[in-house]
């Protein structure tokens, strides 16, 4: 029978690293394609209520944004505490919702158009006439797909 000796003076080999370039940008790559970008920056205090019924909306692409509650900390100085209006990435009135549904609608596809939603999120502090407000508008614009964004989970009293 043979006898099997382990060879002492062989180190192990080092690890190839000549791949290594090419896994990191093949990382990079899938990350920048499934990373989702946030689409406007919050200047209103968010603070959604709370819902037990709720569905997921399903096409994200199609929901155009209205936030309202008072301005954060870093905005007070300016707009002051009072209920504000953002639409995009500015402060708003009532008024100009008509302007912003038209340039979303514009922005869209023909077919997309008739499935838009308009997606209020709203700080549960803000008084109810201020929402209807926004609502009459959306109605004034033919925007009729008002989606309330809210968190899930049930509410304790």
């Amino acid at each position: 029978m043979a006898k099997f000796k382990k060879d002492v003076d062989k180190e192990t080999p080092a690890i190839a690293t000549t791949s290594l370039p090419d896994i990191i940008f093949m990382l990079i790559f899938f990350f920048m394609v499934t990373t989702s970008m946030r689409q406007a920056t919050v200047m209103v205090e968010q603070k959604l209520p709370i819902a037990s019924e709720v569905k997921k909306l399903e096409n994200k692409s199609l929901i155009s944004f209205i936030y309202i509650g008072s301005p954060q900390k870093s905005y007070q100085a300016k707009m002051g505490t009072s209920t504000r209006l953002q639409l995009s990435d500015r402060f708003a009135t009532v008024e100009d919702i008509q302007a912003f549904i038209a340039a979303e609608r514009e922005s869209r596809s023909e077919a997309d158009q008739a499935k838009m939603t308009t997606a209020l999120k709203i700080d549960e502090n803000v008084k109810m006439g201020q929402v209807t407000d926004v609502k009459q508008a959306l109605r004034r614009v033919g925007a009729l797909k008002i989606s309330y964004t809210t968190l899930k989970g049930e509410k304790v009293f």
